[in-house]
């Protein structure tokens, strides 16, 4: 499960609850995130930057956690290059008992533009040397993981948006690293069954057939990215009612065509431009927290914060 969260306590009793509960086997602190409504109350990947409060955010969720349940810490490079975080993020984490670091190679400025910068991962693995390093940042297939491994040093790879649309890339992944020749290649129809299991597992989740495919229609795009399917197919399907509808939609496709190559590789969702970070007034002053955004920082975990 992941978390995130910019006041200690909280942090430490959300661990608590989590543990208690038996909700997850391992808990990973998200310093990575962009959003604005995440980084405007100093969460997120402009948190490192107030050094003191990420280092007592990290040591009340691996206190609270245990030695039974792992806590990871994944991070940017920073802000921008002129307030870099990640050299000390992971000797914080490393020195209060995290049990991985993970580096995403962009700053909070670049969001998921340009290309992650892996020498920044290669950095932090030179420096780091007491827990595994994991690289992020453009991983969209096997070979991506194993040369970045390779360039690296790093220990693993974290997927983030290589898996949109693509869940068989996990499988891929593990047939990589295992040394097998063999790519997970899946076809058309293969797709079809993916994409209907996915139905099937958000309407157990939501618990509601028209909320479900709603919100699987923005996935559409992702699982046929590369493979012949026509746009107006493609709008029929980004349009489903409900499940019945689906299956009549999937069965209009050329089921037996096969994995069409390198169109299916590469990014999912648009990139976008680097964009100016959001911050609280002030933040980057200093890296010493002020007792005016100590309290803001509070107010931002109340319930009616919107945040």
């Amino acid at each position: 499960m992941q978390l995130y969260g910019v006041d200690p306590a909280t942090v430490r009793r959300a661990v608590e609850m989590i543990r208690e509960r038996d909700l997850a086997d391992h808990i990973d602190l998200n310093f990575g995130c962009p959003v604005p409504k995440v980084t405007r109350r100093g969460g997120g990947g402009v948190l490192p930057w107030k050094t003191e409060l990420f280092t007592r955010i990290v040591r009340a969720a691996v206190e609270a956690a245990g030695p039974e349940v792992p806590v990871t810490v994944k991070t940017r490079i920073g802000i921008d290059d002129d307030h870099q975080t990640f050299r000390d993020a992971g000797l914080i984490a490393q020195e209060v008992g995290a049990a991985a670091i993970a580096l995403h190679g962009r700053t909070v400025v670049q969001h998921y533009s340009g290309n992650a910068r892996w020498d920044a991962i290669t950095e932090l693995k030179e420096l780091i040397t007491d827990i595994p390093v994991l690289g992020n940042g453009d991983i969209w297939s096997a070979e991506d993981a194993i040369e970045m491994m390779e360039q690296t040093g790093c220990d693993g790879v974290v997927v983030g948006r290589g898996c949109q649309g693509r869940p068989w890339l996990f499988a891929d992944l593990a047939a990589g690293f295992a040394g097998k020749p063999d790519r997970v290649q899946p076809s058309m129809g293969d797709i079809a069954v993916i994409l209907r299991r996915h139905a099937e597992l958000l309407i157990e989740f939501f618990e509601d057939e028209g909320r479900a495919l709603r919100d699987l229609r923005k996935h559409v795009a992702w699982y046929f990215k590369g493979y012949p399917v026509g746009g107006e197919m493609r709008h029929r399907l980004a349009t489903m009612e409900s499940l019945a509808d689906l299956d009549a939609k999937l069965a209009e496709l050329d089921l037996d065509s096969p994995y069409p190559g390198s169109a299916v590789e590469g990014p999912r969702g648009r990139a976008g431009t680097p964009k100016k970070a959001v911050v609280p007034e002030g933040w980057m002053a200093s890296r010493e927290l002020s007792d005016a955004h100590a309290t803001r920082l509070h107010e931002a975990e109340l319930d009616t914060s919107g945040g």
